[in-house]
Order: C-alpha cells, then sequence, then structure tokens
C-alpha cells in the first residue's frame, strides 16, 4: 500500500498505519496552518502599513518566496500520505548562483505564486476544517476508551446514554468503540488522501516542469562529463608535455652515456637503465595514449576506432560509415566503449576474431563490437563497462550486452548524434 487511496481499499486499512497516519496529517495540519495564515497576515500588515514610503510594494513582491517556505513545509507534511513524496516543481540552479539572483528567480516563478495560493488556502480554509473533524474524533474515541473509569466514579454522557458503572462504560466500549473507530478512520482517510492529492496538484510539477527539470538533470549531466574530459584533457597535456618530455630526455642522456664508457660494471647498469627507461616511456606513451587520444582528436572516431584495432592482438576487422564528425563527448564515449571491448576480449573472451561496425541510422550512433570467443561475459563482473554505461547514459544513450555462454558475444552501443535532444 503505497499511496493513502490504494490504503483505503484494502482489507486491512484498519489494522495499518494508515489511520493513525491520516490522523497525524490532519492533526499536524492545525499548527502549520494557523502559523501559515499568521505569517500572511502579519507580512500584508507590515506592508500596508509601510506602503506610503514603498517599502511595503517591494515587500509585496516578495509574497511569492512565503509560498515557497509553505511548499517545502507542505511536500515534507504530505510524505504521511504519500511516502514517495511530492517532487519539488522548482527549476535547479547552478551552485556559483548568488543569494540575490536565486530569490529573484524563485519569486517570478510559477510554482512559487501556486504555493502562495495554496498557503491562504490551507491557513484560510483547510487548518479549521481538519482541526473540527479530527479534533471531535479524535475526543469521542479518547473520551470512548477512558468511559469506564468515569463512569465508575461518576455519571457520565454519552448522546443519548447515561453511564453510571464501570460495566456499562465498558459495555459502552466494547460497542460502540469499534463502530466509531471505523467510521472516523474512513472519513479522516478520505479527508486527508483528498487534502494530499490536493497539495500535490497545487506544490508538484506540471508537466512543463517536469519537461525543464529533466532538460536541467541531464544539463548537469552534461556539464559533469565535459568536466571529465577537460581534466582528462589537462593530465594528457601534462603527461605528454611534461613527464614524456622529461623521460625522453633522460632516455638520450643514457644512451650518450651508454656510448662513452667502457666495457664494465658501470656501463652494464646504464645500458639496463637505458632499457628500463625506455620501458618507462613506452608505457607512458600507452597510458597518455588511452587517457585522451589524439588521433580520436585529429581524425575522428573511425580513425581512432582503427587505431585501436591495429594495436589488438586479435585480428578486428573494422566497418564504420560515419558521414561526418559528431560531438567530442560522443566520439571518446564510443571510443571508449570500442577500446574497453577489444580489452575484454583480448583478455577474457578466448576469441580468434573481432568484429567492429559503426553507423548512424535516425539520428542515432550505433556501435556493435562482436567476437566468437567462450561467452558468458557479466557486465557487473569488473569488465569495466560499468563506469562507461554511466557516461552513456548521461548522453542519452545506451549499452546493451548479450553474452549467452558458447558466444558468441555481442555489445551494441547507441548514442544521440546531439546533445540538445
Amino acid at each position: 500500500m503505497n499511496t493513502a487511496w490504494a490504503a483505503l481499499t484494502s482489507r486491512r486499512y484498519l489494522v495499518s498505519s494508515w489511520p493513525w497516519r491520516s490522523y497525524a496529517y490532519l492533526l499536524s495540519s492545525v499548527p502549520a496552518g494557523a502559523a501559515t495564515i499568521t505569517v500572511l497576515i502579519g507580512a500584508a500588515a507590515v506592508s500596508a502599513l509601510l506602503s506610503p514610503i514603498l517599502v511595503g510594494v517591494l515587500l509585496l513582491t516578495g509574497f511569492p518566496l512565503l509560498g515557497v517556505l509553505v511548499g517545502i513545509m507542505e511536500r515534507y507534511r504530505a510524505r504521511l500520505m504519500m511516502p514517495a513524496g511530492i517532487s519539488s516543481p522548482h527549476a535547479q540552479m547552478p551552485q556559483s548562483t548568488r543569494l540575490r539572483e536565486r530569490l529573484r528567480f524563485r519569486r517570478r516563478e510559477q510554482a512559487s505564486v501556486r504555493a502562495l495560493g495554496y498557503g491562504f488556502l490551507f491557513g484560510v480554509f483547510l487548518w479549521p476544517l481538519n482541526a473540527l473533524f479530527a479534533g471531535v474524533s479524535l475526543s469521542v474515541l479518547g473520551i470512548t476508551l477512558v468511559a469506564p473509569f468515569i463512569a465508575d466514579g461518576d455519571e457520565i454522557g454519552m448522546g443519548p446514554w447515561t453511564l453510571t458503572t464501570f460495566w456499562e462504560g465498558l459495555l459502552f466500549l466494547v460497542l460502540f468503540g469499534p463502530i466509531w473507530f471505523t467510521v472516523s478512520s474512513y472519513l479522516l482517510g478520505w479527508l486527508a488522501a483528498g487534502q494530499a492529492e490536493l497539495a500535490k496538484v497545487m506544490l508538484g510539477p506540471r508537466e512543463d516542469e517536469l519537461r525543464r527539470n529533466l532538460a536541467d538533470l541531464r544539463r548537469s549531466r552534461l556539464d559533469l562529463v565535459d568536466a571529465f574530459e577537460t581534466e582528462r584533457a589537462r593530465i594528457e597535456r601534462h603527461l605528454h608535455d611534461g613527464v614524456q618530455q622529461r623521460l625522453v630526455g633522460l632516455t638520450m642522456t643514457l644512451g650518450l652515456a651508454e656510448l662513452d664508457l667502457p666495457e664494465g660494471e658501470g656501463r652494464r647498469l646504464v645500458v639496463k637503465a637505458h632499457g628500463e627507461a625506455e620501458a618507462a616511456l613506452a608505457d607512458l606513451r600507452e597510458a597518455v595514449r588511452g587517457i585522451h587520444p589524439r588521433v580520436l582528436i585529429d581524425h575522428g572516431l573511425e580513425a581512432a576506432v582503427r587505431e585501436v584495432a591495429d594495436r589488438s592482438p586479435l585480428p578486428v576487422t573494422v566497418r564504420m560509415e560515419l558521414p561526418r564528425r559528431l560531438p567530442a563527448p560522443i566520439e571518446a564515449a564510443a571510443y571508449f566503449v570500442v577500446s574497453e571491448a577489444l580489452g575484454n576480449v583480448a583478455k577474457h573472451a578466448q576469441a580468434s576474431r573481432c568484429e567492429v561496425d559503426g553507423w548512424i541510422v535516425d539520428d542515432q550512433l550505433v556501435v556493435t563490437i562482436t567476437d566468437d570467443g567462450i561467452g558468458g561475459a557479466n557486465p557487473a563482473g569488473g569488465t569495466g563497462l560499468t563506469g562507461l554505461v554511466t557516461r552513456l547514459d548521461a548522453l542519452g544513450g545506451t549499452l546493451d550486452l548479450t553474452s549467452p555462454p558458447g558466444g558468441p558475444t555481442r555489445l551494441r552501443m547507441e548514442s544521440p548524434c546531439r546533445l540538445d535532444d
């Protein structure tokens, strides 16, 4: 039972927590509603008093900000009736935005004005209604529970009945208590569920706001991808222009020292150091190529894929038909998918050959990597594809792996060709 409406139609409603959730939601609205209308009336009074000096007019323009506070409070309270909560309708703003700009933006949002309207409705009508129904219901229920003890020492009138003994009070509790609890629980449940639904309509996002929030979320994820690519490029430049050049200088110096030294233990150590430096330089060049491949930047995805295929220890057939260059994040994602896939094939697949195909259809880039290995690949088993799935998801793409035992294994990547979809 994830919603109040589903709970009300369940046979287990009365023995669940939902009746008490309804009581809590309605009764908590009393202090919240009283505080809301007090603040709104107080702010309106201050604005009216200061209106001759124009400060009051400025305060009136800030009323939607009070709606923002009401919305935060009511979305939090609504969790009693909607465990999933109510999504915020407000647009996300960069953390670098100044407070003044944030307040101005929030004041102009339609969601803030709707929340302000809900605040007036809540403060004027809803909480007195809740106080009446929930207060009377809870009072009658409480008096019914203690009726035997009150009647034991004094007379107590319960509607048309007058209880004078403990046993009369107990009989009244047994006969009337369950009936009142059942009726009041369903009545308050429907009232609380209806008000929570009203809060969702007025304080939740509209369809256009949902689309905007989704676009903002995707834009923020693309910003993370761009920042990641920028950092990769910075590391590549540092290694290529700094560390790599120093290693080149070291190998040249060791080579010259090797030529000048006579045969002996010292020359043998220099030769060994020269070989180690050259091996370190080769490893560094391989690492730099993997961090930010220069061929990908200069010549595009097809050339970069052919280069990584040429370095593969097993035969790789590349068939790619890309009529144009794609945005850099998309090309980088596709390249690293192919590179990671070919590395996995060489290490784990026990394959004799591999095929890489790429094409564009319906403005979607499709890349497949197929091998004739033993199959049984698991994307969650340490293959290194998990991070690529996250990267593609930020671009609006997908990565699917088909690898039945015995093979063949086929990895298929799809991604939009544009970042503004």
